[in-house]
């Protein structure tokens, strides 16, 4: 009996049509075609990867001092690595909350849903891609000679990067909600305003919490980056470090900056379990 129930299972699933197959072949064979091509334009070698496994160990070999001197180079050295990474992670905090304060009201007008009229959601939607479509780091270094070399023109920058990003993932979480106590709000007489308050911030809250957490995180990495072009913290140390061949420096600051991130992302985790 178990056979035949089997078969039975089997033939009542449907098949998929001819059409969606040949569509779904084609699309993989056309992924499968700019992969290669790209890998031959990009010169990207597998072979490549093993032979230089060799050097790659041996570089990282240099970033660590002997056993005998370990701790007394790392010792003396990390002390002077504690205000750059405090003014990382001011950098990122800055960056994260002024970005998110300036998102919000981007949110609601380059959703469908919550958007006045369509002049002002093409606007919107303009400007949230001009601001994605540069780099945090391409925009610190435009900033850096604008400003001043220092910790403002990383700040800015995040900030510009948080507002494009967070307002992109904000406005398609506004536009996926129940539109059932929108229409409810405005069948009573709602304004947008009050419409947007009790009807789409409660069904979205949570996520934007989540995604604020997320971009703070993002933040933290790129605040390293963006240091090599002066626009502070541990990313200028290291770029110092590195110029001046001080290899067991940068051993030690690659080090405090996998600790730091790592501790980031797992007080964000938590963050999460708990808001959310």
């Amino acid at each position: 009996m178990e056979p035949e129930r089997t078969e039975l299972s089997a033939a009542a699933l449907p098949r998929p049509p001819l059409a969606g197959r040949l569509k779904a072949l084609l699309s993989l064979a056309i992924v499968a075609g700019l992969v290669v091509l790209a890998m031959r334009q990009t010169e990207f070698n597998f072979p490549a990867l093993f032979t230089g496994a060799a050097d790659f160990w041996s570089f990282f070999g240099r970033l660590a001092p002997p056993l005998s001197e370990l701790g007394s180079d790392w010792g003396a050295y990390l002390p002077e690595l504690l205000p750059p990474i405090i003014e990382t992670l001011q950098i990122a905090y800055v960056g994260t909350f002024f970005g998110t304060v300036l998102a919000m009201p981007l949110i609601f007008l380059a959703s469908a849903n919550t958007a006045g009229d369509p002049v002002s959601m093409w606007i919107a939607r303009t400007l949230l891609t001009i601001l994605r479509s540069i780099p945090d780091l391409l925009w610190a270094a435009i900033l850096v000679p604008i400003l001043v070399v220092g910790p403002l023109p990383g700040a800015v920058a995040l900030t510009l990067f948080s507002i494009g990003i967070l307002a992109k993932l904000g406005s398609e979480t506004v536009e996926s909600i129940d539109p059932g106590p929108l229409e409810a709000l405005r069948a009573t007489g709602a304004g947008r305003v009050a419409t947007i308050v009790y009807g789409v911030i409660p069904q979205v809250a949570a996520t934007m919490v989540s995604y604020i957490l997320y971009i703070f995180e993002i933040n933290v990495r790129a605040s390293v980056i963006i240091g090599y072009v002066g626009a502070g913290g541990i990313g200028f140390t290291l770029q110092e470090r590195l110029s001046f061949f001080d290899y067991t420096g940068v051993g030690l600051i690659i080090l405090v900056i996998f600790v730091v991130v790592l501790a980031i992302d797992g007080l964000s985790v938590w963050a999460r379990s708990k808001l959310i």
